[in-house]
């Protein structure tokens, strides 16, 4: 047998407390793993074309020609268990240590060894539950290469290694999924934007407001070094009196920025203040007196100004999407603001009434891709919650127009997604939403259309953390929680589906008294029931209807 030398990335995996959960449950242990493993982890490897080098009873060890590969394929593998995990009891959560080395290995067969292998398994060791270590040398050739940020462990004594090596953590700020251990939001800075005070003297002029608020949630959340409360989330304390420090322990935030906006005529005035949650001093305060056409460079200003005192590093790509500006035509912007104002309202009427803003944005700028995206937003909730003559075709190809002219926005890859996942194109739609989730962890509609996707495939474990997520992310969707009464009774969590009952219960009538007069009353009538009914997940664990395209239907 003739040996041979290589250098290649190596990729140990292993269960997190494998030895207990065989203990409090060893059939049901061994069918999750083998599920795990067949469902994600063989699949998410051969997708980042690595190869299973061997599998063990509780671990995998596995090769890649790229190291980018492995860490993209590490990264997908924890982020995807994150959200099977989510809701389940932290003591029945399958979670896995994942350690990355590049080096040089002994090739015999189709088995590798030699000390490249040993550090793997060493660092995967160390690395936090659900989390992953990767070597210096893995760090150094990734490089920027990847959405992802890591943590200097410096130099670490490993058993069995000569000499010291230098341990990185990738660090995966994506979400805020339940059920892991590994570092999240509360190692981050973290920050909730309040609803920006509207002091135009016109309530017509509150759009304008919520629309730069809402800008620079975008803005802060597409910093990977900083937790940032979803949009939903923050909105649900507009015009409410506030204690920030009971605000900071209810979001489990360090930090609020708060404001105002005086818009009049071509003028503007922004103020804004950057509050410490815990002695509720003021760490940063500033007043803008400017041109409107100069709205975007006071939001940059601000978004900086925030990462600069919660002392956070900026990534070049970061730096590059946060300064990269919408639009230069002030009324499509305008157009704009008021068509995502009532997209959020959300219901038929508003979802018809946003696209024609949407359109009119997209007719003074046609290079206005959030416009476009906008537009592919509408037509995806008209085409799965009504019965409007809208083809999937057309939000394919709004959704492709958007990306074409900007490829980082969340809303279109997860309304391609939608309109894929409607035509059976799972892969491709799954694909998206893991993208939008990627560019934008607190997007409601990529999680919800996600979640319906999966509910399509009977992948009701998935679909049901799914939705769990997008209430999470839309306090204020009734539809998600009514669902879950289902899916939870289905899952034999009957405590769960009696709490989510009660909740879906008191939103539907808050909907019902905030709009009275709205075409919305007439949607909660049936609307949940009508969700349900699409996305039934009976005891035999397969879908009931899912509303598609004519083939399908």
């Amino acid at each position: 047998m003739v040996s041979q030398r290589r250098l290649t990335a190596i990729l140990a995996a292993d269960v997190v407390g494998y030895s207990r959960l065989m203990g409090v449950d060893e059939a049901g242990t061994l069918a999750a793993l083998k599920n795990l493993r067949a469902d994600l982890i063989d699949k998410t490897i051969a997708e980042n074309e690595g190869r299973i080098v061997k599998v063990t009873g509780d671990g995998v060890l596995a090769e890649f020609s790229s190291v980018v590969n492995a860490v993209a394929c590490a990264v997908a593998i924890q982020r995807a268990i994150r959200q099977r995990n989510s809701g389940k009891a932290p003591d029945t959560c399958i979670e896995f240590r994942i350690g990355i080395n590049l080096g040089d290995v002994i090739v015999e067969e189709d088995d590798i060894f030699g000390d490249g292998v040993n550090l793997a398994a060493r660092l995967e060791r160390i690395a936090q539950p659900g989390g992953i270590a990767i070597s210096g040398s893995v760090r150094d050739h990734v490089g920027n290469r990847l959405d992802v940020t890591f943590e200097d462990r410096g130099e670490q004594n490993l058993k069995n290694i000569e000499k010291p090596v230098r341990v990185y953590d990738v660090l995966l700020v994506d979400s805020d999924f339940a059920g892991t251990t590994s570092k999240r939001k509360e190692d981050l800075p973290s920050i909730a934007v309040l609803p920006f005070n509207n002091m135009s003297g016109d309530p017509e002029q509150e759009y304008f407001s919520d629309g730069m608020t809402e800008d620079i949630i975008t803005d802060l959340s597409k910093v990977s070094g900083l937790f940032v409360v979803a949009r939903h989330t923050a909105f649900t304390y507009k015009n409410k009196p506030l204690k920030i420090q009971q605000l900071g322990q209810d979001l489990g935030v360090g930090h609020v920025l708060e404001g105002s906006v005086r818009k009049a005529g071509a003028r503007v005035r922004v103020t804004g203040q950057l509050i410490d949650c815990k002695g509720g001093g003021h760490v940063w305060a500033e007043r803008f007196d400017r041109d409107l056409t100069d709205i975007f460079a006071i939001q940059d200003e601000i978004t900086h100004a925030i990462v600069e005192q919660l002392k956070v590093k900026l990534l070049p790509q970061e730096k590059k999407s946060i300064g990269k500006v919408p639009t230069d035509n002030l009324d499509a912007y305008n157009y704009y603001l008021k068509g995502r104002e009532l997209f959020h309202r959300g219901s038929k009427s508003f979802y018809k009434a946003a696209r024609e803003m949407f359109v009119k944005a997209t007719e003074l700028d046609p290079s206005y891709a959030r416009a476009y995206a906008g537009i592919a937003d509408c037509d995806t909730f008209l085409y799965l919650r009504t019965t409007e003559p809208i083809s999937f075709e057309a939000i394919l190809a709004m959704s492709e127009k958007a990306l074409a002219l900007d490829n980082g926005l969340a809303e279109a890859h997860a309304s391609r997604g939608a309109a894929l996942s409607a035509v059976k194109r799972y892969e491709e739609a799954e694909a998206e939403f893991e993208k939008a989730i990627s560019l934008d962890p607190n997007s409601f509609e990529a999680h919800y259309f996600y979640a319906r996707a999966c509910v399509f495939q009977g992948k009701i474990e998935q679909a049901t953390a799914l939705f769990e997520r997008a209430a999470a992310s839309n306090p204020e969707d009734y539809a998600s929680v009514c669902i879950l009464v289902q899916f939870y009774n289905s899952l034999g969590r009957k405590q769960d589906a009696k709490e989510a009952a009660r909740k879906g219960s008191k939103l539907a009538e808050r909907q019902l008294i905030l709009h009275p007069d709205d075409a919305k009353a007439a949607e909660l009538g049936s609307g949940s029931l009508i969700e349900i009914g699409e996305l039934i997940a009976p005891a035999s664990g397969l879908p009931g209807r899912f509303r598609s395209s004519p083939t399908i239907r």
